[in-house]
């Protein structure tokens, strides 16, 4: 069953990516929520989504934003609520907000490592397979049946979860037609993605794709983010339109809220054109 939750005067305390710092508190926006019962994931998931006030008093289908980390007191207010500033003032197109909420997020977004120090990080790790298909023959299909939608989607996560959106892009490129990524964990697996970076590149897609990513100044991440925008630099794919972001002044705990609305309306904008 579908519920509408009116924002009021609710606040939560929101927890971004995987660190420890202390968040700020953020509103919880109008939203929608549903669950599905998951066969590729083998357990019940809760879906939050978000759509911006022009959908109810239109008949226009929108573009899809897909985001790990989903839940309420995690990404979904921030990002929802940044969504719906720039539609508003019109720096992006209308487009929907899916949230799915996480149950073990560091099994869902990590794929296989061979690094026994990985495995420390989480009882189950390397889900990642399981869990994009539960997005593309489930979620996807889902969505569809609940609202009106245009074929084009995009992916945003931070840190393990742009991981996830990273790893996504390399290995299925045609499950979305654009990425944003926010100091992706590409030390995963002995920098497995960034070291074969150009290898899954050399079997891209003739259809565009888009990706933005950006770097902070974490050391275990700036290095890796740092090569693999030079792999795409040198692999050169025309189809691929992407952006990377160094910013050397923003830590991890900050680097998402601080670059999400210049990530959003560069590849939005650029993914529709």
């Amino acid at each position: 069953m579908k519920f509408m939750h009116i924002a009021f005067s609710l606040l939560v305390l929101l927890g971004v990516g995987c660190t420890d710092a202390k968040p700020p508190i953020d509103s919880i926006p109008t939203y929608e929520t549903f669950t599905i019962q998951s066969k590729a994931v083998g357990e019940l998931r809760t879906i939050n989504v978000w759509l911006p006030e022009s959908y109810s008093s239109s008949k226009d289908s929108l573009p899809v934003l897909y985001m790990p980390d989903g839940g309420l007191k995690e990404d979904f207010p921030h990002i929802a609520n940044t969504l719906s500033t720039l539609v508003k003032t019109r720096k992006i197109p209308a487009l929907m907000l899916v949230g799915i909420e996480n149950t073990e997020r560091r099994r869902d977004v990590t794929g296989p490592t061979s690094v026994e120090k990985d495995k420390e990080i989480a009882p189950v790790v390397g889900g990642s397979a399981q869990f994009r298909q539960f997005i593309s023959e489930e979620l996807f299909a889902e969505i569809g049946r609940k609202y009106r939608t245009k074929n084009k989607k995009g992916i945003i996560g931070e840190s393990l979860a742009g991981l996830f959106v990273t790893e996504t892009f390399l290995l299925t490129p045609n499950l979305f037609d654009f990425y944003i990524a926010f100091d992706p964990s590409m030390w995963w697996n002995d920098k497995y993605l960034q070291r074969n970076a150009t290898s899954y590149l050399k079997k891209f897609p003739a259809d565009k794709k888009v990706l933005w990513f950006a770097g902070s100044s974490a050391e275990d991440i700036s290095e890796t983010v740092g090569l693999f925008a030079d792999a795409l630099k040198q692999s050169s794919v025309e189809t691929i339109k992407w952006q990377y972001s160094n910013e050397s002044k923003e830590t991890h705990q900050t680097i998402f809220r601080a670059c999400k609305e210049k990530a959003l309306v560069w590849a939005v904008n650029e993914a529709m054109k």
